[in-house]
């Protein structure tokens, strides 16, 4: 079953550094935040950790989530079952009906 991702800076404490939390419905990892890399990186660092781990593969394809604490990843398959995916995709697309123009 295909899972979002979901990631979420962790700030420091009196014991740790910053942290980035990525989360699925299947499980969760925190990585270490890493100064070298800038914040998007850091948050699909963090998705890849939990992709390899769960051992997923595929595109990841992410954005900022809709509350503004973190990213949203989705895993796109790769190879010839990507492309029956996206086809798939494309044909459930131009069944949505789209609003009218009004002048």
């Amino acid at each position: 079953m295909r899972q979002a991702i979901e990631t979420k800076y962790l700030g420091p404490t009196n014991y740790r550094g910053g942290r980035i939390r990525a989360s699925a419905q299947a499980g969760s990892v925190t990585v270490p935040y890493d100064h070298a890399l800038g914040v998007d990186e850091n948050h699909t660092h963090a998705a890849r950790v939990l992709l390899r781990k769960k051992g997923w593969t595929g595109h990841l394809i992410g954005g900022g989530n809709a509350r503004g604490t973190g990213n949203c990843y989705v895993v796109l398959p790769s190879g010839k079952h990507r492309r029956r995916k996206l086809r798939h995709a494309r044909e459930e697309e131009h069944e949505i009906e789209r609003p009218s123009k009004r002048g």
